[in-house]
């Protein structure tokens, strides 16, 4: 097996796969190697839909070999170590590889486990995630069992991938009680522990008039820590007006969860990572801040913005200039200037096309009004860019 790398990739997801195709368009004689352990690559925004009833989680999946680039070396393994001063990764079957460059882009990790019973009860009693092939599915199977009581929907305090997300399942679960007689029977809660419902105006407007269409009562600075399936109750801390942490106890009849998530254990643990945990990244260049050999995009980062994988289409391109600017010893001109985008579903055929940057200024791509709910939008969402992803995105054309 090939151990030494012109270009070492850390990560086969979105991120990873787009700039190996990218690198490759631009110079196909370059020697890659891709270091990944799963066998699946997946569409991960349409499992909103999945759960919604309007999409097939088998669509969301393909074989991780048929989206790596040919030209590369897949390097079937999980990365486990970092030594820079080295230029070398340590794999999880103890193999090691070394580079003269590395990208890090290994994604977001979903903590579980730091909802006390979450794990025991995921995928039964009404408790569902979209946040996983897996678990997808049940999300539109505990909405169809729904006839009466609370209906509740999570955000954690953590930073969480696509972070609309936790919303757009619950708009499509009130659309659904809506249409099936359902909502006078009901009560949908946001429990969210964030403050506000979304960081940009613009968007927090139209979506605080949505969250009033379907009269959902929101409880900010609610942070879920523990779920008793059997019995139907979520557990949430929050703070009185003396500033003490307390609990607040809720029933259920159905409950989508979306899990803590940080960066990867092992990028917390290594000399990459910041205080938080994050890759350590100039979030202008993508460029690690200490190893100027080491880029990095995605999730992992450090960069302060929206983690969705419109970011990550933006990332890249500037990682990859950037990249082969650093191999020739010029300077990093290009720049990310914080561009995420989120697509907010508000109910079945409705959607809100939020886009933004850093300083959560709108940043827009068409000549509309975007904070608006269309059924266009809508169309983008479910038809367009999951073709967008397979055909383009991922072969570096997008």
């Amino acid at each position: 097996m090939q151990t030494h790398f012109q270009i070492l990739i850390v990560g086969g997801g979105n991120a990873g796969i787009s700039v190996a195709a990218q690198l490759l368009r631009a110079s196909s004689d370059l020697k890659i190697g891709i270091i990944d352990p799963s066998e699946k690559h997946y569409y991960q925004p349409a499992w909103t839909l999945v759960g919604g009833g309007v999409y097939d989680v088998n669509k969301t999946m393909r074989n991780e070999a048929d989206v790596i680039p040919k030209k590369t070396t897949w390097i079937k393994d999980a990365a486990s170590e970092f030594f820079p001063e080295e230029n070398a990764v340590v794999c999880s079957s103890g193999s090691k590889i070394t580079y003269d460059y590395l990208i890090v882009a290994p994604g977001i990790q979903l903590d579980w486990d730091k909802v006390k019973g979450l794990k025991e009860t995921l995928g039964k009693n009404g408790v569902c995630s979209n946040y996983t092939f897996a678990s997808a599915p049940y999300t539109w199977e505990a909405l169809k069992n729904v006839k009466s009581g609370n209906v509740i929907f999570t955000n954690p305090n953590t930073p969480i991938k696509c972070g609309g997300a936790p919303q757009k399942i619950m708009y499509l679960a009130a659309d659904y009680l809506r249409k099936n007689g359902l909502q006078k029977n009901t009560q949908v809660h946001f429990y969210s522990g964030g403050g506000i419902i979304f960081g940009v105006k613009k968007y927090a407007d139209v979506l605080n008039k949505v969250i009033g269409r379907y009269g959902i009562k929101t409880h900010f600075k609610h942070n879920l820590v523990e779920i008793d399936g059997n019995q139907k109750i979520a557990i949430f801390e929050t703070q009185n007006e003396a500033g003490e942490t307390i609990r607040v106890k809720e029933s259920f009849d159905m409950i989508h969860v979306t899990p803590p998530q940080s960066a990867p254990d092992f990028i917390k643990k290594s000399p990459l990572a910041n205080q938080a945990g994050w890759v350590d990244l100039n979030k202008d260049t993508m460029q690690h801040n200490t190893y100027k050999n080491i880029f990095g995009c995605g999730d992992a980062g450090s960069t302060p913005n929206a983690k969705t994988g419109a970011a990550v289409r933006k990332q890249v391109p500037v990682l990859v200039a950037n990249l082969l600017a650093a191999m020739k010893s010029q300077p990093l001109e290009k720049k990310y200037v914080g561009y995420g985008s989120c697509p907010l579903v508000t109910g079945y055929g409705k959607l809100v096309l939020a886009e933004f940057d850093y300083n959560n200024q709108p940043m827009e791509t068409f000549p509309f009004n975007q904070a608006k709910e269309r059924y266009s939008m809508w169309l983008l969402k479910t038809k367009v860019l999951p073709w967008l992803y397979w055909n383009k995105i991922l072969k570096g054309t997008a």
